[in-house]
Formats: C-alpha cells, structure tokens, sequence
C-alpha cells in the first residue's frame, strides 16, 4: 500500500514537473520522456561492466586502430561543430558571460541555441563509445566506477537541461567543455595514427593543463551566480548541480596535479584512479588509447 501510495505521488509530481517544460523539444528525439535514454544507459552498463567483459575474456583483444582514428576525428568535428553553434547561437553573438537567461521564444537565434543543447545532449550518448572500445580493447584496468557513473549520468542531466532550461548561463561548461574535446581528441586521433605522428604530440604534457584550465573557468563563471543581488534565473538548481560539479573536479584534478607534477611522486593508487576517472570523463586517458 506505501508502495502504491509512493508511486502515485511520484507520478504526479512528475506530470506536474512536466506541465513547465518547455515545449519546443517536447518532440525532439529522446526527449518524450526519461524511459529510452534510462533503457540505452541500462544497456550500456550492463554491456561495459558485465557482459562485455564475459564475452571477451577467452577471446584476443580487437584491433581498433583505423576505427579509433574515425571515432576521434569524428568527434573533433563534432565538438568543432557544437563550439561554433554554441558561440553563433549566444556565447559569441550577445551572451555577457554573467546573468545570461533562458531565451524561451521561437525566434531562429533561440531555437539555435536550443538545438545545440540538444545535439550536445546526444553527444553524450556517442560518447559512451569511449567505455566499449575499453571492453573490446580488454582495457578493463581502464573501466572504474566512477567512469561509468559519469558517462552514465550526463544524459540524464543534460535531459533536464534541454527539457527545461536550453540556453542561458548554465550552458556556458558545455560550451567550454567542447572546446576541450577538439583538443582532447584531436591528441587521441593523431595518436591512433601510429608511431610516425609521435612527433606532433609534443604537447601532450599540456593536456592536464588544459583541463585544470576549464574546471577553474567552469567554477568562476558558474560562481559568480551566487554573488549577483538579481539574477531570475528559472531553474537554479541546475546552477547547484553545475557549481558542486565543477568545485568538485576541480578539487580532484588539484589534488591530481599536485601529485603528479608538484611532489612528482607516483600516484597511490586511489588517487590515481579518481584522476584517471577524471581524465576520462574529458576524454583523456593519458596514451592508453594505443
């Protein structure tokens, strides 16, 4: 009976949830309801955490180097392409980086905006590609908890995101976070190429700078909200959820570095893990990806 009662209020706070959407991407793909992402994220961590790993361990690893080649450039051309949407749909054509809202209309510059929230949206979906060449390459060393739960929880923030709030200030990491990726997996590219373009990736010690770089721009832009006496926007828990998200990785990849370059000790293993699990939620992974 607690159980029903518990499931009734559940799906009213639901429906009630749903009447303040916005209506624009009601329709868009995967945007209907949280039911066919939950079945693609079920599928995915059943794959990479149990049946992958069953199913390769008596059979050789695949090779995967020309697709790996694909698979980075495509998703540097992808990045490339939501970096140049984000800046022309707000970020570059009157966003003033402070209290920028969401701009609810039909109006083609708002409409692009939500647009690329959504294909950003999707993008995640593409990345969980990342985690199944893990399991074909058997780079299960590579396949921590907390890589999964990352990959596995950025569809359903983003959802809400473009359900309820498809611009404004809280798309800025995305933004950011696109260009990192250009970069990112322009490295993983060259580096599937093989041996011979060793020699372009001299900059390869600067990739944790780089990221360090965005979770520090991510926790000043997203902080400076906190401080603004009026800023109306519509939805601040995304705001919340964005800043924990941010001082958080912030506070690892420190760590990560302080470590790494400062004490130039080998990692402890638990530090290397959760800088590791950093990395990859980015698209790193420090030349494992041979």
């Amino acid at each position: 009976m607690a159980l029903t009662e518990l499931t009734s209020s559940a799906v009213r706070i639901y429906d009630e949830w749903m009447k303040v959407a916005d209506p624009r991407t009601e329709d868009w793909l995967l945007m209907s309801s949280p039911l066919p992402q939950t079945i693609i994220i079920a599928s995915y961590i059943y794959f990479v955490m149990s049946l992958g790993p069953r199913l390769m361990e008596n059979r050789k690893s695949f090779d995967l180097k020309r697709v790996l080649v694909v698979y980075n450039f495509s998703v540097v051309a992808l990045s490339l392409y939501m970096s140049y949407e984000f800046v022309m749909s707000g970020w570059g054509t009157g966003y003033s980086f402070g209290c920028d809202l969401v701009d609810y209309s039909r109006s083609p510059q708002a409409m692009r905006m939500a647009s690329t929230c959504w294909l950003y949206y999707f993008s995640k979906f593409i990345e969980l590609l990342d985690t199944v060449f893990f399991v074909l390459r058997k780079k299960n060393n590579q396949i921590t908890f907390l890589h999964v739960y990352h990959h596995s929880i950025m569809p359903y923030t983003w959802w809400l995101g473009v359900k309820f709030a498809p611009g404004g200030l809280g798309t800025f990491h995305a933004f950011l976070n696109c260009i990192v990726h250009v970069i990112m997996y322009t490295y993983y590219g060259l580096s599937a190429l093989g041996p011979a373009y060793q020699k372009f990736l001299w900059w390869k010690k600067h990739l944790t700078s780089v990221q360090l770089l965005q979770f520090v721009i991510v926790t000043c832009h997203i902080g400076q909200y906190f401080f603004m006496k009026d800023c109306p926007y519509p939805y601040p828990v995304f705001i919340y959820i964005i800043a924990i998200y941010g001082v958080v990785f912030l506070l690892l990849f420190l760590n990560f570095w302080y470590h790494a370059y400062t004490k130039g000790k080998r990692l402890p293993k638990g530090l290397h893990t959760a800088g590791q699990v950093q990395n990859n939620n980015n698209g790193v992974h420090h030349g494992k990806r041979d």
